[in-house]
């Protein structure tokens, strides 16, 4: 059996954090490791436990949690964030995007949904609404890497439009017939010719210059 899936829950509300700890905690494949009440604490205790997932909230006091996954970057933390948010504006959550998570729910979301989201993002998936996708798309930022598509091989271009699908390294390497190593080192030629930060901007490179799966 599959090891649960590593949560870990920063958010400056204590009932919120207690409700998605209750929820969490009847998942059989998802365990809660540990929880944080600001963005600083949040990447303090991302080191400390080592989480698959990190939900985290975007607008709290003193480090929020834009400036965490920033700092969970620059520390090349393997987590997964989630964002979990009340914010619907796309100035919130955009820049979250552009930071590093790897999606975003609300806090309205349906219990089964959220485990859901947790699922897909540890499996290596995006997930982006529709509207937030345009507003990326229309920012002069997603610029990074116009007119370099020409240097990528083939193959690349290949695994490019499965990222934009929104498969995981293990999903494309299963299409691809090949290993997941190599998959990953696709990924990283990927984002170091177009000069792309992450697989979200990848994905959104592809959907901006018609490149699909």
């Amino acid at each position: 059996m599959a090891e649960p899936i590593k949560v870990l829950i920063v958010d400056d509300h204590q009932v919120v954090r207690r409700g998605l700890r209750t929820f969490l905690e009847v998942q059989e494949d998802i365990v809660v490791v540990g929880e944080a009440a600001d963005g600083a604490e949040g990447v303090e205790r991302a080191g400390e436990l080592s989480p698959d997932v990190v939900l985290m909230d975007v607008r709290m006091p003193g480090t929020d949690g834009i400036d965490a996954l920033r700092r969970l970057r620059e520390l090349a933390n393997p987590a997964r964030v989630l964002i979990v948010t009340s914010f619907t504006e796309q100035r919130t959550v955009v820049p979250a995007l552009r930071a590093g998570a790897a999606g975003y729910v609300y806090k309205d979301v349906d219990p089964d949904a959220l485990a859901g989201a947790i699922r897909s993002v540890h499996a290596g998936h995006i997930l982006l609404q529709p509207e937030v996708a345009g507003a990326l798309l229309s920012q002069e930022e997603t610029n990074s890497g116009q007119g370099r598509g020409g240097s990528l091989t083939e193959r690349e271009r290949e695994v490019l439009g499965l990222i934009a699908d929104g498969r995981s390294n293990r999903e494309i390497a299963r299409a691809l017939v090949l290993s997941e190593k190599t998959v990953k080192t696709h990924v990283s030629n990927i984002l170091m010719k177009l000069d792309l930060a992450d697989r979200t901007q990848a994905a959104l490179w592809a959907v901006r210059h018609g490149v699909s799966g």
